[in-house]
C-alpha cells in the first residue's frame, strides 16, 4: 500500500478501539510473572550451557599473552572462546564497536573471551582462572583535551544561514554560554541476554533486541554467516532505549559459543559490564550563543557541540534540534567529533534532543532574564511555522512572490506539518498555574525550602518507516496479527492489537497479537520514536487487504462495506465477519511504503515541560515537587500506555537533570561507576505525581493514523526545566550537568 497524498477520512476515525484507554494487553502475564523475556525461554533450550563474558583490563592496547589452561580444565567447562579461535568476527552494523578484542583492546571491558560449561556458577569460577597479560598502550579519555583534534561529521553537517557573526556583535541583547554533559549510561531493569541454538547450519536467537531486523542483519555481518539462516525472536524485552538497538557481545559470543560447543548457550551480561561493554549517552560541551533585539526576537542563533567516540562513531548530535525550534534569520550549526577510546557513544533515548535541550532551554532562559521577559513569552514570540534552518528547500512558492509580475518565484520554505508548540506552551503555564511564579530568583520560601519554577519547550523528531504486517482472520472470529515490531513495556501489543480491532470492526479480546520475530513482516522495531507509527501503518495496510478479500469472499462490493460489531454490513444486509473463514482461515499481508510527504513537510512532535523544585536553604538538598508535560504527538492511539511512555522520560528527565554521570578516570580510561549500586538513578521517592496532557491533535501526512510516536518528547526538555527551576528558587545559575548539590552549595544565601 502506498501513502503519497495526506489521509481522510477512514475507519481509524471511528475511534471506537483506537484513542481508547486500554490496559496493556500482556498486562497479567508481566504482572503475573507469566511473560517470558529471552534468557527465559527454558523450553527452547532444555539442556543449554552457560556463557560468561570476561572483558578487557585496559582500555588502550593489546594482549600480550592469554593462558586459559587452567580455566580450560576447571569442571564444567565446555569451550573457551577467544579471538585467537573464534574465525573473523567483524565490527560492522549499528553499533561500530568489535564485540571480541584480540589482540588490540579498543576500550575497557571490551569482551576478549566466552567461557561456557554447564552451569553459570562453573563459567563465572572458570573465568576467574583465565590470566592475560596485556601490553598498555596510550588512549584518550578527556573531551576537553581532545577538542584541537576534533573534527566535522557528516551525519550533521555545517548550518550556516545570512551572516551569524555579524548579527551576533549587534545584538542588543545576548547570550554566550557553554554548557556541559556528562556521560551517561543505559541502566535498562532487563540486561543484555540472549539464548542462541544452532540446527545445523541455522541459527535462532532469543535475544533482548529492540530491532530484531537489524539484529539479523548486523549479526549475520559480524560473524559471516547468511541473514537467511538466522532467525531472532525478541517476545518481550525489559527496556532498551537504545542500548539494545542490535547485536551487543552477549548475542555475539553465545551464538560463538553454541557453535563451538554443539549445545544452545545462555549469556547475560552482568550489570558492571553494562556501562562499559555496551554502549552508552556521549558526553558533550556546548556553546549556545542566542542574539536578540529588545523586543525579544532573535536575530542570531548558535549551537556548537562537541562530543567524543570510538574511530568509526558518530556524534552526540545535540545541536541538530536548534536549527527548528525557533525563528531566526543568521544562524551557525555545528557539531564537532573527537576520536575518544571511551566505550562506544550511541543512541540512548532522545539522542540529540535530550543533550541538546540542555543547553538550548537553559540560554533560552537566561536571554528572557536579560530582557525582563517571561520566558514562556519568549519562546512564544519567537516561534515558527516553517523550518527556519531551511529557506527555500521545500515545496510551493513563497506567497508575497506568488501572484502578479513581480519576476521568478522563489520556492517556499518547508511548513512543518503540525506545530503546536505555542499551544503547549500555553496550555502548561495555564494548568501548571505559571502565572504564580515570581520572577525574581530566591524570592519564594517554605520553611526553610527555596521554592522555584522553571519550563522548557520540547522537540523530538517523528520518523515513519515502511513497514509490513500479516493479519489471519479464523472461524471463530479471531484476527491474529504477525509483526516483527518490538515491546519494550512501550504498550506495542495494545496498539497494534487496537489497530487490528478497529479496522475489522472487533472487540480488543478478538485480536491475537505476535511480535518480534524474524519471520514475521518487517516492520522495524522500537527505536527512534517511529516504532507506533510504523507498525500501527504496516498493521492498517494488512488490514484493508484482509477487509477487500473478505467483503468478496462474502459478495460484498469493498467499496462501500462497513466492519463493526463482529459483522460486515452493506445497506440492509449484515453478515457475521467470522461466516468468511468459515472454510478456511483468511490471511493478508502488506506493507505501508511511503512518498514524498516527509521531504515536503517537517513532521515532528512538540511540547512543554514545567517543574516545581524545591531547594534547602541549609543542605542544598533539591527535591522535584511537581512535574507536568503537554504534548502534541499526533492521534494518541491509547493515553494510558502514551502516559506511560511521557512520564517514564520525564524520570529519566529528572535523573539526567540531577544524579546521572558516568564518572571518567582519566588515567586508565573508564567509567568508575559501573553498576546500579553506584550509578545512580531517580527512585520511587525522588518524584513526585507527574501529570501529563495531550492536545487534541491529529497529523495527516504521517500515516492513515494521524499518529506519531511520543515517548521520546516525554525526555526532551525536562532536565533544562528542572535546571531553569533551580535557578529560580536559588539565584544560582550552574551550567555542568548534572545539577548536584555541591554546585551551588557555597553560593546559596547566608541562613545565619
Amino acid at each position: 500500500m502506498k501513502f503519497d497524498t495526506p489521509a481522510g477520512i477512514n475507519p481509524i476515525d471511528r475511534e471506537t478501539v483506537i484513542g481508547k484507554p486500554h490496559p496493556r494487553i500482556e498486562g497479567p502475564l508481566k504482572t503475573t510473572g507469566t511473560a517470558i523475556y529471552s534468557y527465559e525461554n527454558h523450553a527452547v533450550a532444555p539442556n543449554a550451557a552457560y556463557g560468561y563474558v570476561v572483558g578487557a583490563g585496559i582500555a588502550k592496547g593489546r594482549i600480550a599473552s592469554m593462558n586459559v589452561a587452567e580455566a580450560e580444565a576447571a569442571p564444567g567447562v565446555l569451550a573457551i572462546i577467544t579471538a585467537d579461535n573464534a574465525g573473523p568476527v567483524k565490527s560492522s552494523g549499528f553499533y561500530v564497536a568489535k564485540p571480541l578484542a584480540g589482540p588490540d583492546v579498543d576500550h575497557y571491558h571490551q569482551a576478549i573471551a566466552l567461557v561456557v560449561a554447564d552451569t553459570f556458577e562453573q563459567a563465572r569460577a572458570a573465568a576467574g582462572l583465565i590470566r592475560v597479560d596485556y601490553t598498555r598502550g596510550k588512549g584518550a579519555f578527556d573531551l576537553p583535551a581532545a577538542r584541537a583534534g576534533a573534527k566535522a561529521h557528516q551525519r550533521q553537517p555545517d548550518v550556516r544561514i545570512g551572516d551569524f557573526e555579524g548579527a551576533f556583535a549587534k545584538a542588543a541583547v545576548k547570550v554566550d554560554q557553554t554548557y556541559t554533559t556528562p556521560d551517561q549510561s543505559h541502566m535498562m531493569m532487563e540486561p543484555h541476554a540472549t539464548i542462541a541454538r544452532w540446527d545445523g547450519d541455522e541459527l535462532t536467537l532469543w535475544s533482548a533486541q529492540q530491532i530484531v531486523g537489524w539484529a539479523r542483519r548486523d549479526l549475520a555481518n559480524k560473524i559471516g554467516v547468511p541473514q537467511d539462516k538466522i532467525r531472532v525472536v525478541a517476545t518481550y524485552i525489559g527496556g532498551g532505549f537504545g542500548g539494545k538497538g542490535s547485536v551487543c557481545s552477549d548475542a555475539v559470543l553465545a551464538s560463538l559459543g553454541a557453535r563451538a560447543t554443539g549445545r544452545a548457550v545462555k549469556v547475560a551480561l552482568p550489570r558492571p559490564l553494562m556501562p562499559n561493554n555496551t554502549t552508552h549517552r556521549a558526553a558533550t560541551i556546548q556553546r549556545v550563543r542566542l542574539g536578540a533585539g529588545k523586543d525579544g526576537k532573535l536575530i542570531a542563533i548558535g549551537h556548537e557541540s562537541l562530543s567524543g567516540n570510538l574511530p568509526g562513531g558518530g556524534p552526540e548530535i545535540a545541536a541538530a534540534q536548534t536549527e527548528l525550534l525557533y525563528a531566526g534569520a543568521n544562524r551557525l550549526n555545528l557539531t564537532r567529533l573527537a576520536t575518544l577510546d571511551l566505550p562506544e557513544g550511541n543512541a540512548m533515548r532522545a539522542p540529540g534532543e535530550a543533550s541538546g535541550m540542555m543547553a538550548l532551554e537553559v540560554a533560552m532562559d537566561e536571554l528572557a532574564e536579560k530582557l525582563g521577559m517571561d520566558p514562556v513569552e519568549l519562546r512564544i514570540i519567537n516561534d515558527t511555522q516553517v523550518v527556519p534552518s531551511d529557506p527555500g528547500r521545500g515545496s510551493g512558492t513563497d506567497p508575497q512572490s506568488a501572484s502578479g509580475n513581480q519576476g521568478p518565484q522563489k520556492p517556499a520554505a518547508r511548513p512543518f506539518s503540525t506545530r503546536e508548540l505555542v499551544q503547549c506552551l500555553r496550555t502548561g503555564a495555564d494548568r501548571f498555574g505559571w502565572k504564580a511564579r515570581d520572577p525574581k530568583p530566591g524570592a519564594r520560601r517554605d520553611g526553610n525550602w527555596l521554592i522555584g519554577m522553571g519550563m522548557a519547550s520540547a522537540i523530538r523528531g517523528a520518523p515513519i518507516i515502511p513497514a509490513g504486517a500479516r493479519v489471519t482472520l479464523d472461524a471463530k472470529g479471531m484476527v491474529t496479527v504477525e509483526s516483527n515490531m518490538t515491546d519494550m513495556g512501550t504498550g506495542s501489543y495494545t496498539i497494534i492489537g487496537q489497530t487490528a480491532a478497529e479496522m475489522m470492526g472487533l472487540p480488543l479480546d478478538r485480536i491475537i497479537v505476535k511480535l518480534a520475530d524474524t519471520r514475521f513482516p518487517e516492520a522495524f522495531g522500537g527505536g527512534g520514536q517511529a516504532g507506533a507509527a510504523t507498525a500501527t501503518a504496516g498493521v492498517y495496510a494488512a488490514c484493508v487487504k484482509l477487509r477487500e478479500v473478505v467483503a468478496t469472499s462474502l459478495g460484498f462490493n469493498s467499496g462501500d462495506v462497513e466492519f463493526a460489531d463482529g459483522e460486515v454490513r452493506s445497506g440492509n444486509r449484515r453478515v457475521p465477519l467470522a461466516g468468511a473463514a468459515k472454510a478456511k482461515p483468511i490471511t493478508a499481508e502488506d506493507k505501508m511504503e511511503y512518498g514524498d510527504l516527509s521531504k515536503r513537510y517537517e513532521q515532528q512532535t512538540f511540547g512543554a515541560h514545567f517543574c516545581e523544585v524545591g531547594v534547602d536553604a541549609w543542605t542544598g538538598e533539591i527535591r522535584i515537587r511537581r512535574m507536568l508535560a503537554v504534548c502534541a504527538a499526533g492521534r494518541i492511539l491509547n493515553p494510558t500506555t502514551a502516559r506511560s511512555q511521557v512520564i517514564g522520560g520525564m524520570v529519566m528527565g529528572a535523573g539526567a537533570a540531577l544524579m546521572e554521570e558516568l564518572a571518567v578516570d582519566k588515567r586508565f580510561g573508564f567509567f568508575v561507576n559501573h553498576d546500579l549500586a553506584s550509578y545512580e538513578v531517580p527512585v520511587h521517592a525522588d518524584i513526585p505525581h507527574q501529570d501529563v496532557f495531550f492536545l487534541d491533535e491529529l497529523d495527516p501526512t504521517m500515516s492513515p493514523l494521524k499518529a506519531k510516536g511520543v515517548g521520546e518528547l516525554g525526555i526532551s526538555g525536562v532536565a533544562p526545566a528542572i535546571a531553569n527551576a533551580i535557578y529560580n528558587a536559588t539565584g544560582i545559575r550552574v551550567r555542568e550537568y548534572p545539577l548536584t548539590l555541591d554546585k551551588h552549595l557555597d553560593k546559596l544565601p547566608q541562613i545565619a
